[in-house]
């Protein structure tokens, strides 16, 4: 019998104060795509981070082709054939996207002094068709869009031509359609004998695509599964040592007539934006379903003063108000979560406890304008506890954090801020199963407490099971609101893609 791909056994490494693998296991097959899943903070991607030379294991020891090996550097990993596409992006904004896609690799001319433009957009171009991905090479990554960002990063782990290759969280950010094209693309990749490394908390995913599932749990090994005989409640039980439902199934509420707390009427703005007209109600889930592109984190941006409009109106309890500044979003009780939540809304070099705090410094300050220090502080550790934030403290650098704490850690600075109104922009990107449920209970909560709840969703399961009322999007305008009891897949799915077919304001 051949040598597997790879394989790791007795892998071990610890941080300062937290213990992220101990005794892991895992083998790859050449020609396979091997799941690897897990709850939030379960070593994951601090697995994949060994095998990228990102980090270095503590003990353990990894073979490719039966060869032990020491990767000690991103550069020794690509020398093996191991190239990982990240949770995060890693793309620089001011480049291109094609002298992101061959930074270091550019092709040259003039004895070697000068890039070749013209031919680094031409191998860029040729290799955009080969993977069937529609985007300018000469386009900055600044001006595009996460999804877009996240196929350039698939592109980019792709050109190197890679016999191992990693995807973390490759389709958090995708529409369905282009999910399809990825697998497609995994599949030929599979069929040439690459072995693929698949991190996903879209546990239906991996019935499409994988062939076997290995299980972690706080750091270490649980069971490996062949997929075809894997029921996914099992898994999930293995990821989380207790039963979760698989799917709850949607939760049809009728929303009650409730004050109306925000209004937004003929919103417009840069072409992105065209007559965008809602009503939120206290105590209201209204979900912004759509495609990617279609215009909802715009609608979001400008709430939460990111962004300016060109024309509208926005009113607060009746009253019209300006915002032109997040200074001003937060005066008037309207917080945010960013989708992107590394680039908008943490302070990546700051402590757990003054990201969560951020926001309401002021209502733990004295009249002098001194912080109260034990106030502030009890305030952070009450949300870590609800919040169920894995951290060895407040005080650890929120960069250490795995990326479903790291987006708790912003659900817990609005809450701590007390905002009447809650912007959530895909609030379970990145969040495993476990969390996911944790979150929707929080917002059923918030709801009940009569916070009114805006949640933009890419995941129409969750935007159906846990919406008042849904507001469908497409090219910048809401094409039709359904409420909770007629909506399903197929109607959402209908307005978004009818541009102006149906517009109007949600009332």
């Amino acid at each position: 019998m051949h040598d597997p791909l790879l394989s790791l056994e007795g892998i071990s490494k610890g941080f300062p104060g937290v213990r992220a693998l101990s005794d892991v296991h895992l083998d790859l097959r050449a020609g396979e795509v091997h799941a690897v899943v897990g709850e939030n903070g379960a070593g994951k991607s601090t697995l994949m981070k060994l095998l990228a030379g990102i980090h270095q294991k503590d003990t353990g020891v990894i073979r490719v082709d039966g060869r032990e090996v020491d990767i000690d550097s991103p550069k020794a990993a690509q020398d093996l054939g191991i190239s990982i596409i990240h949770q995060e992006f890693s793309l620089m904004p001011d480049l291109t996207i094609a002298e992101n896609i061959y930074i270091g690799r550019e092709p040259r001319t003039g004895l070697g002094l000068l890039v070749d433009d013209r031919r680094l957009n031409r191998q860029t171009a040729e290799l955009f068709i080969r993977l069937g991905i529609e985007l300018d090479p000469r386009t900055k990554v600044a001006d595009l869009l996460v999804a877009q960002q996240q196929v350039v990063e698939i592109a980019k782990a792709l050109s190197f031509d890679a016999r191992i290759l990693i995807m973390d969280e490759p389709t958090a950010a995708l529409t369905e359609s282009e999910t399809a094209n990825l697998f497609r693309l995994i599949r030929g990749m599979r069929d040439e004998g690459t072995g693929v490394i698949y991190i996903s908390h879209r546990l239906n995913e991996l019935k499409e695509i994988s062939d076997r599932i290995t299980v972690l749990r706080d750091g270490e090994y649980v069971d490996t599964l062949p997929t075809a005989d894997a029921d996914l409640r099992h898994v999930i039980a293995l990821m989380v040592g207790r039963n979760i439902p698989a799917d709850a199934g949607p939760v049809r509420r009728t929303a009650e007539e409730r004050p109306v707390v925000l209004e937004v009427r003929g919103l417009g703005s840069k072409g992105l934006l065209d007559d965008v007209g809602f009503d939120l109600r206290e105590g209201e889930i209204l979900g912004f379903a759509g495609l990617v592109g279609a215009g909802r984190t715009e609608v979001a941006r400008i709430l939460c003063g990111a962004d300016r409009a060109e024309r509208g109106t926005i009113l607060v309890r009746g009253r019209p108000v300006k915002i032109r500044t997040p200074a001003d979003a937060a005066r008037l009780r309207i917080g945010y979560l960013s989708e992107d939540r590394k680039r908008f809304g943490l302070m990546l070099d700051q402590d757990v406890g003054f990201n969560i705090l951020a926001s309401s410094l002021s209502e733990h300050a004295n009249p002098l304008g001194l912080v109260r220090d034990a106030e502030a502080r009890r305030t952070a550790e009450r949300y870590v506890e609800s919040l169920r934030i894995r951290t060895p403290s407040i005080r650890t650098p929120v960069r250490s954090l795995s990326g479903g704490n790291q987006q708790k850690v912003i659900l817990a600075r609005w809450l701590a801020k007390d905002c009447d109104v809650l912007i959530f922009d895909e609030p379970t990107r990145g969040i495993d199963v476990g969390a996911k449920e944790e979150i929707y209970a929080l917002l059923d909560q918030l709801a009940a407490e009569g916070k009114s709840i805006i949640m933009i969703s890419s995941e129409l399961p969750e935007v159906l099971r846990m919406a008042h009322r849904i507001a469908v999007m497409c090219e910048g305008r809401i094409t039709g609101v359904l409420d909770a009891t007629e909506a399903d897949q197929r109607t959402v799915m209908d307005y978004a893609t009818r541009a102006g077919a149906h517009g109007g304001i949600a009332t």
